[in-house]
């Protein structure tokens, strides 16, 4: 007993069938939706991004704590509807979440993902 062709093939050669509509041109848009913690990461000056960076790879959270008191000197965040303040202390949050797990690499490598995400935000701010 032979397999029946598969949809689009023809029972000769295994070739896709002739009176297959083209595919049309749709256009899909896909948007990250980020937490609160990882929306609350303020875009900054390039250098300034660098630097936390930096800090973040070789002190776990030195660098998102620094990053913290940019919003509070105006920086810019996913989170328009919350207050300076409250974005602040997410900041915040952040820093210890990184620092307290940093004993077990889980917080060192997420420092070291927040400072790239830094980056990436201040170059797209440019």
């Amino acid at each position: 007993m032979e397999p029946s062709p598969k949809d689009g093939e023809s029972a000769a050669g295994g070739e896709p069938s002739r009176g297959a509509a083209p595919s049309s041109g749709v256009v899909v848009q896909v948007r990250e939706k980020k937490g609160p913690l990882r929306a609350a990461i303020p875009y900054m000056p390039f250098p300034v991004a660098v630097i936390c960076l930096f800090l973040n790879t070789f002190v776990p959270g030195l660098g998102t704590f620094v990053s913290a008191f940019t919003v509070l000197c105006g920086a810019r965040t996913d989170l328009p509807d919350r207050h300076m303040c409250c974005v602040f202390w997410l900041n915040i949050a952040a820093a210890l979440i990184q620092i307290l797990t940093a004993i077990v690499m889980v917080g060192w490598i997420m420092s070291i993902f927040w400072g790239m995400d830094m980056v990436i935000l201040a170059s797209k701010c440019s």
